[in-house]
């Protein structure tokens, strides 16, 4: 059976946002369904392959886990952190419903988790998880369990340009109804570029979600190129 962890897990913050990810879990899946193409796409860009280990970050219901079981195969590993008990239950239940024996989860903030002081996994995934990517001893206790070189992929929501007004108000609604605050929106990756190497980002749906990859680097970097929908790559410190 599939090692399931059970560390006390932490408020996940205000009030307000614990009682609303409880509450979400159960059609928490029927909401991110307009979003499955970018998690398929993300996952491809973590360039995963048989026998690799992999850490699925705010791994919620455990949407991503067929994907990344896929990928690294029944050799590989996967590690799901996730600090709300009601979204964990339901990637517990997927992970049971399969059978699978190379996943972990793991119920506690990922600045908290109790990762194996040897780990060092090739790759992490960062899919809608805002409030990880805007905590500093979340990436840095990560950064301990990554292999130099490991490839690193997050998406989320983003502010868009100000003329987009229709789009900044969809982005608002929807992170109010997902973070547990609104700071770093406008460059989500902020954080992240210092520990990844050559960051890129894609833009996608009017500017409103983006697409981040690169690979560890212990050493601070330059400003990120960012991609534009017409594929033209771009650096914001121009």
């Amino acid at each position: 059976m599939p090692r399931l962890h059970t560390t006390p897990a932490k408020s996940l913050g205000p009030p307000s946002t614990e009682t609303l990810y409880q509450f979400r879990a159960g059609h928490y899946d029927w909401e991110l369904q307009p979003f499955e193409p970018l998690r398929r796409l993300a996952v491809e860009h973590l360039n995963l392959r048989a026998g690799l280990t992999v850490l699925d970050l705010g791994c919620g219901t455990g949407l991503s886990l067929p994907l990344l079981r896929e990928a690294v195969g029944p050799t590989g590993r996967i590690i799901g952190i996730e600090q709300c008990p009601a979204m964990l239950a339901h990637a517990r239940q997927r992970v049971a419903d399969q059978g699978w024996r190379n996943i972990d989860l793991m119920s506690t903030p990922v600045a908290q988790a109790d990762l194996a002081p040897d780990l060092r996994a090739d790759a992490a995934l960062f899919h809608f998880t805002h409030d990880i990517l805007q905590d500093p001893e979340a990436l840095r206790h990560l950064s301990h369990h990554l292999r130099p070189g490991a490839t690193l992929v997050a998406t989320g929501l983003r502010w868009a340009p100000p003329w987009a007004w229709a789009t900044n108000m969809w982005v608002m609604a929807a992170a109010f109804y997902s973070v547990a605050s609104l700071q770093g929106l406008d460059c989500p990756w902020q954080l992240l570029q210092a520990q990844v190497d050559d960051l890129q980002i894609e833009h996608h749906l009017s500017d409103a979600v983006y697409l981040a990859w690169g690979t560890l680097n212990i050493h601070p970097q330059p400003a990120p190129r960012q991609i534009g929908r017409t594929g033209r790559t771009e650096n914001p410190a121009a």
